[in-house]
This record gives structure tokens, C-alpha cells and sequence, in this order.
């Protein structure tokens, strides 16, 4: 069935509304501007006709002169066309005679009254403008126009606060266009204000409304992914359940804090669940236990053009003291003592104190930026200090004041709002959790790249020697800054040069990786990982035969990536890197390299 059939059917049978390219068209919502200039107007539209059709009548009925002296009337012509350019203040004159005094005094009248009308008019049409209702009809028809003209895939994203604008840099400087909700207009404005070099579609609305997610072009075939980052878990959910149910083919990311929303949001397809608090909780058991393999996942979350990070000091092993027990806090203790890790809790009380309570944790009570209280739980006796409560002044008091009675401790701090950033920039602490950052991280190597994000989960287990290995070899062949990262599938579609070659298993990736024009020359590229069929390797070695269908994920440089395209889609190019023989390619070229031999069969062949 086309997708040009307005009866199409749409996931799961369910029937798709009238549409255009593949976007849902409501029409209450394309005619609302229209009726609602219609109910505000109406009455200054009948009282500017009713006076122009007065005007004109009196102006027929009032008798005049012609040129001779003789009583004469306007006809009703005459009378429209002279007060349309009377009443638009153009002005042309007394036609066809000169007015009588009657005439002239019935115009000043008419001139008056359409003064009074034009400006009740005018006034109406301006308290219209201004109206929010009439604002938002216009706004939504302006978008469903941008959403309708998308030709390419692109990605809804379901919430621009700090999360929404990293990845909405990172996806447009990668090219990938976006679509944006969000119920607050001043993130909406600063999205229209934001430098992007793409034209992001964005509309204040309430994102948890499957109508709105269907505007924004949930069931669009142009539609490859949902990201659900608003600071709502609640509104996240209502995002993941619409994706789920209208469109369950698409890959969904979504965000929450609260690890029930996390169960509540798995139940409905198989959704990305980003736990910031969690996922910084398994980063910080990473970096203390394998600090390469942190080094390297984090370098590959980066993107493009990301400096390779540090790897930072080891803290010792010991005891940790953690400030704050709520979601943060009781999720990274949970990590800690499940590593066997020795943790004390600082609460200042209320419900995260019982929690803690409940929880069996060793904690104190009182507040973690007072001296006396971190002396209380043995700050000076700890090896590492986490500040993670939701206050950003807190944490930095904390981690000064830790600093003083400790200035071995290894520290973490959380940052909660960019405007601390600075101060935070100038702590210089060992390790800082930034939840919108993480996520938007995350969410990156999820979508930007699916097989990276495989990758990343498979990559621990390789052990720790294995990622300082492959993070030597990265710096080796492409410097200290990440470069592109790009998916290749060996089809007849993407390399039709290597369809031959694939079906006798004489591809090697060493071969393959290598310049079509100087085969002696490895390109500065290296393949992270191959996926065939249910079969996965990583960071395979240049012996590994490769096969039709198999899927690579790749990283090198630009000039690296453009000779590999040539290696597979031209046919000479692809002799020469698998076998070293060139062929050549044109009539001249051909005839010039033509063995004796092969000369001396040609002309007996002619001769016969």
C-alpha cells in the first residue's frame, strides 16, 4: 500500500488520519486561526460594510448637477468607486461633475463615520494580535507547515531544557534534523534564538497529549527516534507509552530520576531508560575499578572533536562518606556497599534520614557543610567525600570544608544548575556528576550511532588492559581528538565493489582498510566492532575474513572515511586493496597496458 493512500494503515491496524507526508493534519486544528479572525472581527466588518453601504446609498440618492446646470444622481457605480478611494484616503476628485453643496456635505458626513469605523476596526485587529489564543493558532499552524515540509528523517525531542539543548548542538552539528515540544515559551524562544544551522521546528505544548506528539510528527515515516528529556518523569512516561502504542518500531530514549517510573516506562516496548543517578553510580564503580575503560567510554560519548579526557587519580580503597541521602545519594550508597565499599551517611534529617534509617546505613546527622558534623563522620579518615544533594552552594560548602579538615579526600560534587559552573570549573574536583549532561551523553551514543551504544555495553567485560590497548591505538592513528564515528553494512546497496569478493570470503578488514591508491598505505581508520547476525567482535584484528551482510562501526578521519567509500563502490579500487593488481579503467588505459600476446590473438583473429 503507497504511502500517498489516504486509507493507509497505521501501527498495529491502527488507522492514521488524513495526512501529508506521512504527518497528521487535523482540521479543527488548520482552520482555528481562520474562525477565530472570524468571531473577533465579525462585528468590525459589519460596521465597516454597513457604513461604506450607507455611504454609497445616500451618495445616490443625494441629487446633483452636470455640467449644464441640470439635476442629475450618481448611479450606484459611480458612488462605490468614488468613496472606495475616498474612504482609503487615496483621493481623485469630484467625479464625473462637480459635487452640489448637498453632495459635498453627505461626503464630510461619510468621511467621519468611516474614520470611526476604520479605527474601531483596526483596534479590534490589533487586541487580536495580541491575543495568546490567536498567537498559539498561528504558532501551530506555522509548525505543522515546518513538520510537513521535513523531507528527511528526523528526531522528536520531547523537552529542551538543559539536556534537550546539549543534544540538539550535537545532533545539529552532525546534521540530523529535529523537531521540538516543550510546554515552557521561553525555552521555545531560546530555541528559535539557539545557532543552529538546521531549521528546528519547535512548539510550546503539553507534551504528555498524544495529539500534540502526533503534530509534531510521531507517526511521520520521516520520524526515526523519540527522546523524552523533560524534567517531568511523568510526562517522560506519557511520552514513552505514546511512541510505544503508535509507532512501535521507533527507538525511544527516555529520561527519569525515580527508578518506579523506570519499571513503569519498561512495560511499554523496549525503551532506553537514562537514570542519571544510577548510570553515575555504575560510571564511578567503573573509574575506580578500570579507569582506561572509563576513559575510553567516556572519550566515545564525547562525539566528534571531543579531547581525549584524563584519567584522573585512583582513589585508595577505604571508606567513603556520602553528603545527602536522597535519590542520588541513596542510589549511589546502594552501588558503593555493593561493591563491598564501607559508606557513612550526612542527613539533615526529614524523610531521606528515616530512608536511611530503613536502609541500615551508618549515617549522622546534621548538616554536611558544618565542620563539626563532617568530623562526626570521620571525614578525616575517609578516602573520598560524594556532595549530592540539590542545592549547589550546599555542595560546593561541603566539598571547601571537606577539603580543609582532608586535602587527600577524593571528591565529588553534583552540579545541578549550569550558572555554577564556574564555581564548580574552579573547585576542581576529582570527579562532578552534571545529570543533564550524562544523559544527553548517553541519549548521543544511543542515537547518533546505534552500534555504539552496543559497543559501550559490551566494552567492560573486555577488562581494563584491553581499553588502554585500544585507546593507544586510537591516539596512534587518529590523535587526541575523537574523530567520526560511522556504521557500514556490507549490502550489495552500500558496497556493490565488494559483492564479488565478499561471496569467495577473500575480504579481509586489514585489506580493506587500506587506500585505493597507494595500497601500501593504511587508512587512518579502525573498526570498533563488527556485528554478524547474533555474532559480535570487537575491535577485531585485520585477519578476520568478513562476510555479506556484516555490520562495522567505525572511527577515523574525514579523508579516511571518503577513500574507504571509494574502495567500495568502485570496482578497480576494490581489485586493487584486495589483491594488488590494478585494472585499468579506461579505453586508453586498457589498450596501453595490453599484453603482446594478447595483441598478436587480436590481429589473427582479425586476419581470419
Amino acid at each position: 500500500m503507497s504511502r500517498s493512500d489516504p486509507h493507509r494503515q497505521g501501527p498495529r491496524g491502527v488507522r492514521a488520519d488524513a495526512t501529508w507526508s506521512g504527518v497528521p493534519m487535523s482540521d479543527e486544528h488548520a482552520t482555528a486561526a481562520v474562525f477565530l479572525v472570524m468571531r473577533r472581527m465579525r462585528v468590525p466588518l459589519m460596521v465597516l460594510i454597513l457604513v461604506f453601504a450607507v455611504s454609497v446609498l445616500g451618495l445616490t440618492l443625494v441629487p446633483g448637477e452636470d455640467a449644464q446646470g441640470r439635476p442629475d444622481r450618481l448611479s450606484f457605480f459611480d458612488a462605490f468607486y468614488f468613496m472606495s478611494y475616498t474612504a482609503t484616503t487615496i483621493g481623485f476628485g469630484e467625479l464625473p461633475y462637480p459635487f452640489t453643496d448637498g453632495q459635498r456635505l453627505w461626503v464630510v458626513i461619510c468621511i467621519y463615520l468611516t474614520v470611526v469605523a476604520w479605527a474601531y476596526a483596526i483596534g479590534a485587529l490589533l487586541t487580536l494580535l495580541q491575543d495568546r489564543a490567536f498567537r498559539q493558532a498561528l504558532a501551530l499552524q506555522h509548525f505543522q507547515r515546518k513538520v510537513q515540509r521535513l523531507g528527511e528523517p528526523f528526531l522528536l525531542l520531547a523537552g529542551y531544557g538543559q539536556t534537550g539543548q546539549v543534544l540538539a548542538r550535537s545532533f545539529d552539528a552532525l546534521g540530523r534534523r529535529l523537531v521540538v515540544l516543550d510546554a515552557s515559551v521561553e525555552r521555545i524562544d531560546a530555541l528559535e534564538q539557539a545557532a543552529l544551522r538546521g531549521d528546528v521546528p519547535g512548539l510550546v505544548a503539553d507534551v504528555r497529549s498524544p495529539q500534540s506528539l502526533r503534530i509534531a510528527g510521531l507517526e511521520s515515516a520521516h520520524c526515526e527516534g523519540v527522546l523524552a528529556l523533560t524534567d517531568d518523569d511523568e510526562a517522560n512516561l506519557a511520552v514513552s507509552m505514546a511512541a510505544a502504542l503508535l509507532r512501535p518500531d521507533l527507538p525511544v530514549v527516555a529520561r527519569t530520576i525515580s527508578p518506579a517510573v523506570g519499571h513503569r516506562m519498561q512495560a511499554f516496548g523496549t525503551p532506553t531508560v537514562i537514570n542519571p543517578f544510577d548510570r553515575f553510580g555504575e560510571h564511578l564503580l567503573m573509574a575506580l575499578r578500570a579507569p582506561s575503560s572509563f576513559q575510553l567510554m567516556t572519550w566515545l560519548e564525547g562525539g566528534p572533536g571531543s579531547e581525549l579526557p584524563d584519567i584522573g587519580r585512583r582513589p585508595r580503597a577505604g571508606r567513603w562518606v556520602v553528603c545527602g541521602y536522597g535519590r542520588f545519594g541513596r542510589a549511589l550508597t546502594a552501588d558503593l556497599r555493593r561493591a563491598g565499599v564501607e559508606v557513612t551517611v550526612i542527613e539533615a534529617g526529614g524523610p531521606a534520614l528515616e530512608a536511611a534509617r530503613d536502609d541500615g546505613v551508618h549515617f549522622v546527622e546534621g548538616d554536611g557543610s558544618d565542620l563539626t558534623v563532617l568530623e562526626q563522620a570521620g571525614v578525616g579518615g575517609a578516602v573520598g567525600l560524594i556532595a549530592g544533594t540539590s542545592d549547589d552552594t550546599t555542595n560546593l560548602s561541603m566539598a571547601a570544608t571537606a577539603r580543609a579538615v582532608n586535602p587527600h579526600l577524593f571528591l565529588i560534587g553534583r552540579q545541578n544548575d549550569p550558572a555554577y559552573a564556574p564555581l564548580f570549573r574552579v573547585m576542581a574536583l576529582d570527579s562532578l556528576l552534571i545529570p543533564t549532561e550524562l544523559v544527553a551523553h548517553e541519549a548521543y551514543a544511543h542515537l547518533s550511532t546505534p552500534m555504539l551504544w552496543r559497543f559501550l555495553q559490551e566494552m567492560p567485560a573486555q577488562g581494563d588492559e584491553w581499553a588502554a590497548r585500544l585507546v593507544a591505538e586510537l591516539v596512534q592513528r587518529c590523535g587526541e581528538r575523537l574523530p567520526a564515528l560511522w556504521k557500514l553494512r556490507l549490502t550489495p546497496a552500500e558496497a556493490p565493489a565488494l559483492e564479488r569478493w565478499l561471496a569467495s570470503d577473500t575480504v579481509r578488514l586489514g585489506d580493506l582498510l587500506r587506500h585505493p591508491e597507494a595500497r601500501d598505505t593504511e587508512l587512518a581508520a579502525l573498526a570498533l566492532f563488527v556485528v554478524r547476525g547474533g555474532q559480535s567482535f570487537l575491535t577485531p584484528g585485520p585477519d578476520l575474513v568478513l562476510a555479506s551482510g556484516d555490520e562495522l562501526l567505525l572511527a577515523g578521519q574525514p579523508e579516511a572515511r571518503w577513500a574507504l567509500g571509494t574502495t567500495l563502490v568502485v570496482d578497480s579500487a576494490a581489485e586493487y586493496v584486495l589483491t594488488a593488481e590494478r585494472r585499468p579503467v579506461g579505453w586508453l588505459w586498457r589498450r596501453l597496458s595490453r599484453a603482446p600476446e594478447v595483441d598478436a590473438l587480436v590481429e589473427a583473429e582479425q586476419r581470419r
